[in-house]
């Protein structure tokens, strides 16, 4: 049973003391400016979904979350869970920890999810794995962890799209950009209407297919904040011979 607990409930005194740390710093370099914030579930469970082309999107995606008042809970890599002071953190403010498939070790990031989707928190899942290839930072194609997780505990899946990161720190870049203060646009989208596979089996071609929704909402929000149009065919790493993690050559 899913436990729909005050919104208000959630900033804990370990979020509280990782807001202390990361809202000034994010305020201080960048002025979120967040639309549709209404689409945000206020209680309940929901997989909020979305872009990613900056190592500093979950940073700007957590403070957003802070700041229309539901706390983040991400799938972060277990190497993280090792350092000090962090990795106390992050188990205690409940983020998932996830070892990379070459690592030999196992880990159940979905099951994870699940159990925070069960305490009726928000579960933060990029669709696209990684950051985009796409060399004008479209989203490209996604991968079925998002949709999965939702179908599976019935939650919803909210879209996000985010324009402004870059400028604070390009796609795989090192430093951040202080002076002077950006713009970072935040849009939340309307729950993705999933309904028609609620009785489907959950198959590879059911998973695509809803996966393929959140996507396209995700960019419809991202054609929004940028005032332009995306590719015609999404961004697809096979089709161009790239890896779907580690950098690459842009």
């Amino acid at each position: 049973m899913i436990d729909n607990r005050r919104a208000g409930s959630e900033k804990t005194p370990v979020f509280r003391l990782m807001a202390a740390m990361a809202v000034p710093p994010i305020d201080l370099i960048a002025k979120l400016k967040l639309s549709g914030v209404e689409n945000v579930p206020k209680t309940g469970a929901f997989v909020l979904a979305p872009n990613h082309y900056s190592e500093i999107d979950p940073l700007i995606v957590g403070v957003a979350m802070w700041k229309v008042g539901r706390m983040p809970h991400y799938m972060a890599k277990a190497s993280l869970f090792k350092v000090p002071i962090m990795g106390r953190l992050l188990t205690a403010s409940g983020q998932i920890p996830v070892e990379r498939p070459d690592s030999g070790r196992r880990t159940d990031p979905l099951g994870a999810a699940k159990q925070i989707a069960d305490q009726g928190l928000a579960v933060v899942i990029y669709p696209e794995g990684s950051l985009t290839r796409d060399p004008d930072l479209w989203p490209m194609r996604g991968k079925t962890g998002a949709v999965r997780t939702a179908l599976e505990q019935g939650i919803p899946v909210i879209p996000v799209a985010h324009w402004g990161t870059q400028l604070v720190m390009p796609r795989y870049g090192k430093k951040i950009s202080v002076f002077p203060r950006k713009t970072v646009q935040v849009k939340f989208g309307p729950e993705v209407d999933l309904s028609t596979f609620a009785d489907r089996k959950l198959d590879s071609q059911a998973l695509a297919e809803a996966t393929d929704l959140v996507m396209d909402a995700i960019t419809a929000l991202f054609e929004e904040l940028r005032g332009a149009k995306a590719p015609a065919e999404r961004w697809d790493p096979a089709k161009h011979n790239q890896k779907d993690t580690g950098r690459f050559e842009q």
